[in-house]
């Protein structure tokens, strides 16, 4: 059990956050300057987890002996399904891992107590919080990068299921029909249509021309029928995958974050628009980019590791 107790006013945090590409980690102090930052690619499997070790390790030994001293707590932030309660990495379709337990292996080797949490419920909580959704009590927050999940706040709580998960929407099969398979075991989900990874493959399946990111079909859509093809049909999948989550919970708010949040318009406009074409009952909720991109997820692990807990 994490103890919450408030941090001393001079206390740093480690924050770490692994994702299906990369493992990112940085060490902030109260004021969230960034003392140490590192970022190295994502080994498959459990390997990813001695990748945190010396992650860890590495950042804490970038730093001062007072300021090493002044580190409280870290917060571990990962993919797929996780078992808080029992620090049991259980599942990550896109990493590779199977029921790793973890027990207090990151407390005992950097030293500080050290918080588990699932990555798209922390990224989640802290654009709602935080960042482009506070203020708003009923907001989905879609993390858009090597995966696709999400967040929903209704009425000002987070909702989380049984086992502690949030909206696994990347896995919402929208094409059984000729779709493609998913590393989850189904076919045709939104992931393997809307995801970074996704844009780009499919981009070069089209055109035969190899093309290594999402964010270079987004630069060329304005020139490259083939691009804006590949776009508009990845906000078509979106837009359907979300017709549900819109339709049982009337979000006043849909916020874009993760990797691709960086494209703005080009996915904003269009997917508001699919949306409102879909719906007749319940109207469209307002789409935004987030407000940390990319870093929600280290932004949210920075705040997890000062209050403890997510609240």
């Amino acid at each position: 059990m994490v103890d919450t107790a408030a941090l001393a006013e001079d206390a740093s945090v480690l924050g770490i956050d692994v994702g299906g590409t990369t493992i990112k980690g940085e060490i902030t102090d109260a004021d969230g300057t960034v003392l140490a930052a590192h970022t190295v690619p994502t080994p498959f499997g459990e390997r990813a987890f001695e990748a945190v070790d010396e992650l860890g390790d590495r950042l804490l030994t970038e730093l001062t002996g007072p300021q090493r001293d002044r580190v409280a707590r870290g917060a571990l932030i990962m993919p797929g399904i996780v078992d808080t309660e029992r620090s049991i990495a259980v599942f990550s379709s896109n990493i590779g891992w199977h029921d790793v337990a973890l027990g207090d292996r990151f407390t005992r080797r950097w030293g500080i107590e050290t918080v588990i949490e699932h990555d798209v419920a922390v990224a989640g909580w802290a654009e709602w919080r935080f960042g482009a959704g506070r203020g708003h009590r009923t907001v989905c927050v879609l993390i858009l990068g090597t995966g696709i999940a999400g967040t929903l706040a209704v009425d000002g709580r987070l909702v989380r299921s049984a086992y502690g998960q949030v909206g696994e929407y990347g896995h919402v099969p929208i094409r059984r029909g000729g779709g493609l398979p998913c590393a989850c075991g189904n076919t045709g989900c939104v992931e393997t249509v809307a995801s970074g990874a996704a844009i780009s493959r499919a981009y070069t399946r089209r055109t035969g021309t190899t093309i290594d990111s999402a964010a270079k079909v987004f630069d060329i859509i304005d020139t490259d029928a083939d691009a804006a093809a590949v776009v508009a049909d990845a906000v078509d999948a979106l837009a359907e995958g979300l017709l549900g989550i819109v339709h049982a919970a009337c979000p006043e708010l849909l916020i874009l974050g993760g990797g691709l949040a960086g494209a703005a318009t080009v996915l904003t406009e269009p997917l508001h628009s699919a949306l409102t074409e879909r719906l007749r009952l319940v109207p469209a909720p307002r789409v935004v980019v987030g407000e940390f991109g990319a870093r929600a997820g280290l932004v949210g692990a920075a705040r997890l590791a000062r209050q403890g807990a997510i609240g």
